[in-house]
């Protein structure tokens, strides 16, 4: 193609919108059925997933740094990486006398006991045994297998997602009170996006919720992603449940096609706890064939806190609506 015919194709990735005000659009509710959000729940929370859970994302844990603590379902695990990057996890409990390995130090690669000095170089030592830890180069996963109950698999099915040479991505955290069916079943309603977020989305039609039927087992939803109140950008993108945890929205026609955003729920306490919480875990993969998009993935460290920043506003609308979900579910006043 020459670089007339590039030019003559080119379209502007903003649109006009003259759509109506946010009390005049169209009401969803009748189309949001409880009992069709609750099956695809149910048929996602059926999946297998390997007993793999997202703890962060892969940057955070460096090579040369300190390890990371973290919690899931109740589990204290330790994270760090070798020298060569090689990720290590395992019990955050010392065998020795259960001093917090969160708070030791990596020496040489080499895990630290900063009571003792018992010494940990991701191998089995002294009583404590590791868990099996997956870098996918986004994000860092562990395999509990005694808390998962699965058959456990050598790897975490992780989504196809943009090549990384050609994305720009970041990784969002938030915690709440809630479990992750109540995060996952959030992410199973698109209705609610215009509605809820009208400051991030305009115009959202559901042309066709899954029948469960013949892997038809996806939302497929018409949208524009609002820049200011007239300019926005259309998009066609798809909601899927890949695993019991997780959900996918993969846009598949305008703007950015190809590009993922990945919604992990990881429990933090132990199942049926008092006070529950989850924390989510969200990874957004951006991509794009404009040619301004080479200096925006140049200038990727400085666009990643705006990326958090835009996940974070979703996730403190979405949040207060998983944390609602559990509140009537835990008190048996949720509807249907």
């Amino acid at each position: 193609m020459t670089g007339h015919e590039r030019e003559a194709r080119w379209t502007p990735p903003l649109r006009r919108r003259n759509g109506p005000a946010w009390a005049a659009q169209a009401p969803t509710w009748q189309a949001a059925r409880p009992a069709l959000i609750a099956a695809a729940l149910e048929r996602a929370r059926a999946r297998p997933c390997g007993n793999w859970f997202v703890v962060g994302a892969s940057r955070d844990v460096r090579a040369g740094g300190g390890p990371c603590g973290r919690t899931v379902g109740g589990v204290e695990i330790v994270v760090w990486r070798s020298d060569t990057g090689e990720p290590h996890a395992g019990p955050g409990a010392c065998p020795h006398l259960g001093a917090p390995l969160r708070d030791s130090r990596v020496v040489c690669g080499t895990l630290v006991c900063h009571w003792h000095g018992l010494a940990l170089d991701g191998t089995p030592y002294a009583g404590w045994e590791p868990y099996p830890v997956h870098d996918d180069g986004l994000l860092l996963w562990v395999r509990l297998d005694a808390l998962g109950g699965e058959e456990p698999t050598e790897r975490p099915a992780v989504p196809a997602r943009p090549a990384p040479a050609a994305a720009l991505d970041a990784v969002f955290t938030a915690v709440g009170r809630c479990e992750p069916q109540d995060v996952v079943a959030n992410r199973l309603d698109p209705w609610h996006g215009s509605w809820f977020h009208p400051y991030s989305f305009v115009d959202l039609t559901v042309k066709r919720a899954p029948t469960g039927e013949d892997d038809d087992d996806a939302f497929v939803v018409d949208v524009s992603f609002r820049v200011t109140s007239r300019l926005v950008v259309p998009v066609r993108a798809e909601f899927t449940a890949p695993g019991p945890r997780t959900v996918l929205m993969r846009i598949t026609e305008g703007e950015g096609a190809t590009s993922v955003v990945e919604t992990h729920a990881t429990p933090l306490t132990a199942a049926r706890a008092a006070r529950p919480r989850t924390a989510v875990v969200e990874a957004i993969v951006a991509a794009s064939d404009r040619r301004g998009f080479a200096l925006g993935r140049a200038v990727g460290p400085l666009l990643r806190p705006l990326m958090r920043r835009t996940a974070g506003r979703l996730w403190r609308d979405d949040l207060a609506y998983a944390e609602r979900r559990w509140a009537l579910r835990s008190t048996g006043r949720f509807p249907g």
